[in-house]
């Protein structure tokens, strides 16, 4: 159980990298003094973690599995790892904003590595820890993985949609 609270607790930093980049799009829309000035990729962003809030929220209110153990003594949905999905659903976005907003390579680099080494003990945390079903674990990384794409393919549609109103070839 000792691993499952670490886990636990570390799930606290993918929402604090979530409340970082609501902060960062609020003092845009402060600054900016307009909700149409906020840079795009950032509101993108708050719609898609409200999108994995959603997916969280329908699998926890139709559970299709339980936990292999008793959590408080009592049965806990399992599919897909709560965990697992937040982890990989928020984690590359902090890759993918630090990519769009630095050009400094070792800022880069080190959230590369930050972000693939948390999320890869995370996940591994979470099976290890045996509080998960191994396909609770695979069906939150495919279910993250494919709202992350959706989340990427909307910012380059985005960019696009930009640079053809702005006249940049």
């Amino acid at each position: 159980m000792t691993l499952y609270t670490i886990t636990d607790w570390l799930g606290l930093v993918p929402i604090a990298v979530c409340l970082g980049f609501g902060t960062v799009g609020f003092l845009q829309l402060i600054r900016r003094r307009s909700f149409l000035r906020v840079d795009p990729d950032l509101l993108l962003l708050g719609l898609y973690y409200i999108l994995v809030i959603l997916a969280y929220l329908v699998f926890e209110m139709i559970p299709i599995n339980y936990r292999p153990i008793l959590i408080n003594g009592a049965l806990e949905a399992s599919y897909p790892s709560s965990t697992t999905l937040l982890v990989l659903s928020v984690m590359p976005t902090l890759k993918l904003q630090m990519d769009r907003r630095t050009d400094h390579p070792l800022a880069r680099n080190v959230t590369g590595i930050f972000v693939a080494g948390f999320s890869a003990f995370m996940v591994t945390g979470r099976l290890m820890a045996g509080v998960h079903w191994a396909t609770d674990i695979i069906g939150a990384v495919f279910l993250s993985a494919g709202l992350f794409m959706l989340y990427r393919a909307a910012v380059r549609a985005a960019g696009r949609r930009r640079e053809d109103r702005n006249g940049i070839q």
